[in-house]
């Protein structure tokens, strides 16, 4: 990993991916520290214990190389370094569901082919939650987002274990758990309205408790406080990218 410093324009041809990225890693992935949608990428790659090496850009003013390497300009991307080309990757699902394959120990993704289509569906699903997320952190109303999540509570308590994955973390739990991370966040932006009901998600609270003490997950664990503080910068026009570099 790196020490989580942005880039950004100008830097000089040393800050390049292929300088920094160690011979020991099989691949480089290029995020933003505070994107959900990256760090789902990131929370498989701790999981599966990869050699990687993160590479942070600055979104408001990328660096040059990052068109060339990937055309569309998102995060998270996946080089492969070890790969003729090397390859990138986009889109943090597809990325995921390629490094459960290359990398088969520690399967994240259920064997059986009718339990992998039955969690896709409930990922796909997801993408309705999270925009409720997203609308509740703007001032939106909190029970689109409640009753979003009352479908991970039901299967939840259907499959009676203790992570959606079975008895430890599978693919379900790492790619719904970055905006359930945010929970912390949601309460710190709505303060009174804010009414997370644990009697209503008695399954869903153990189980956020549980996955705070997963290793990938306490790797990337980051502080509402941290996460709302670079909302505040980003809502002024200046977002700190370097809020978790010490010398920022």
């Amino acid at each position: 990993m790196s020490n989580g410093r942005h880039l950004a324009k100008d830097l000089s041809w040393q800050a390049h991916p292929r300088r920094m990225c160690p011979r020991t890693a099989s691949c480089g992935c290029t995020q933003m520290r505070f994107c959900p949608f990256a760090q789902r990428v990131h929370l498989v790659l701790d999981a599966k214990q990869i050699p990687y090496h993160s590479i942070y850009i600055n979104l408001t003013e990328k660096p040059e190389w990052l068109l060339d390497k990937n055309p569309q300009g998102k995060v998270p991307a996946l080089e492969i370094v070890r790969e003729p080309g090397p390859p990138v990757l986009t889109e943090s699902l597809l990325i995921c569901e390629y490094l459960d394959e290359q990398y088969p120990l520690r399967p994240l993704y259920p064997r059986d082919p009718l339990k992998k289509v039955q969690d896709k569906i409930l990922i796909e699903r997801f993408g309705t939650v999270l925009g409720a997320f997203f609308r509740a952190s703007d001032g939106g109303e909190l029970e689109p987002f409640w009753s979003g999540l009352d479908t991970y509570e039901r299967e939840l308590s259907r499959r009676g274990t203790d992570f959606f994955g079975g008895e430890q973390t599978g693919i379900l739990d790492y790619m719904i758990w970055p905006w359930c991370e945010r929970l912390e966040l949601l309460k710190l932006q709505r303060g009174e309205d804010y009414n997370y009901d644990e009697e209503r998600f008695p399954q869903l609270t153990l189980w956020l408790e549980r996955m705070k003490r997963d290793p990938a997950v306490m790797a990337f664990y980051m502080e509402a406080e941290v996460q709302a503080e670079f909302l505040r910068t980003r809502s002024l026009g200046q977002p700190n990218y370097n809020l978790l570099v010490k010398d920022a």
